[in-house]
């Protein structure tokens, strides 16, 4: 069967983790990451309960506290590993759901809570709305970015907004990699006791930058938080960091109460940390490992280094588009998604271009849409991606 693999299943399969990968959102786990989760998925770990994987969970939460120190998160925050932004998603906000139905109480009898979001809000946001049976407050973003201003022109143009819970903000559009005015959505949050939520599947990574700091202000301020690891952290498939502010109120909405549970918890919650209590989920690998491993292996500084690479790959790419007469760079990039248009191009025009470069085997870039508009589009994290391939990509746009 190894050789049905590889003579049939593998030449099949897109590799994502290849620098020329640059459609969608990329992956690059480390070298020391795969390993590791071999190690996990051989080990069969069960990583449920303190009571069960006490030192899985206790290095796995050692992995959230460097994220939550980055963020900017007291330290009292905590959470677990989830598959990935969706799941953290959902979870997230069936806590500030719950949180936000104990502290309006009757007011909200007979009405849906709303959640404020922006028009660029990851797909999973209106998903997880629908499942969790609120509705969406959306507010219109000329710029593509949620801002303090827009939320509060929102608000005021709403009817009643008393049914409001939530807000969610994104550091870094899945699209474009925009990151939204944090600080300015958050403390509007704080000034309505909204829970905040900020969706950093893609981008939240770029904590780690010191070039992209400034662009996350008022991180410090969110109720709930997540990135995706196997996204610009470098880990494999499947892993999101999901980080509450006031894990307590995690613990409350998702505890799981069944007689043969009854063991794993105890008295003593400074004893006990048990992932399952955080988030939808029961059963679950010890996702966060390979992370940890790897972050051991490497140290910070070679993942914030790695980040500016892709930062900085982002800006030469603008700038090299912006300098070719036949090509218009649509917006600078925020972290590392290069959004442009080739002039005179139609739909048709991009399909063949990024057909033509994936037979070639030059690169995997397939077109995005902007506005309703067909246009080209890099998304850079990979940091053995040179160069001279962007321009080798760009030239077969002459």
């Amino acid at each position: 069967m190894l050789g049905v693999y590889s003579s049939v299943i593998a030449p099949s399969i897109i590799s994502a983790d290849s620098p020329r990968f640059l459609g969608f959102i990329p992956a690059a786990p480390t070298k020391a990451s795969l390993l590791f989760d071999m190690v996990v998925s051989s080990a069969s770990i069960q990583g449920i309960s303190w009571l069960e994987a006490s030192g899985a969970i206790a290095a796995e939460n050692s992995a959230l506290r460097v994220i939550a120190d980055e963020a900017g998160m007291p330290a009292g925050a905590g959470g677990c590993f989830v598959s990935g932004g969706s799941a953290g998603n959902l979870s997230a906000l069936a806590v500030a759901r719950e949180t936000g139905k104990h502290r309006l109480g009757d007011a909200l009898a007979g009405r849906r809570p709303r959640v404020v979001v922006g028009e660029d809000a990851h797909s999973s946001i209106v998903n997880t709305l629908r499942l969790l049976e609120m509705d969406a407050l959306v507010v219109r973003t000329p710029d593509h970015r949620l801002t303090g201003p827009t939320v509060r022109a929102a608000i005021a143009a709403d009817p009643d907004p008393s049914d409001v819970v939530a807000v969610v903000a994104t550091s870094g559009t899945t699209n474009a990699g925009i990151v939204d005015d944090l600080a300015g959505v958050g403390a509007i949050a704080r000034e309505h006791d909204w829970w905040f939520h900020v969706d950093g599947a893609y981008g939240g990574s770029g904590i780690f930058a010191h070039s992209l700091k400034p662009k996350y202000a008022g991180l410090e301020l969110a109720d709930s938080f997540i990135l995706d690891p196997h996204k610009w952290l470098f880990a494999p498939f499947d892993c999101c960091a999901l980080l509450y502010r006031q894990p307590a109120l995690a613990k409350a909405t998702h505890t799981q109460d069944a007689s043969y549970l009854d063991v794993i918890h105890t008295d003593d919650p400074a004893g006990e940390w048990n992932p399952t209590d955080y988030a939808y989920h029961l059963t679950r690998r010890a996702r966060g490992l390979p992370l940890w491993f790897s972050l051991a292996v490497h140290g910070i500084d070679a993942y914030r280094s790695a980040i500016e690479v892709a930062v900085d790959l982002a800006r030469q790419t603008a700038e090299l588009i912006a300098a070719t007469p036949h090509l218009e760079l649509i917006r600078e990039p925020d972290l590392g998604v290069v959004l442009f248009r080739r002039v005179g191009w139609s739909p048709a025009d991009y399909d063949e271009w990024a057909t033509t470069l994936h037979r070639d085997g030059i690169a995997f870039i397939p077109p995005s849409k902007w506005e309703g508009e067909t246009v080209g589009r890099f998304a850079f994290l990979h940091p053995h991606t040179p160069m001279e391939l962007v321009r080798q990509i760009l030239d077969r746009t002459a």
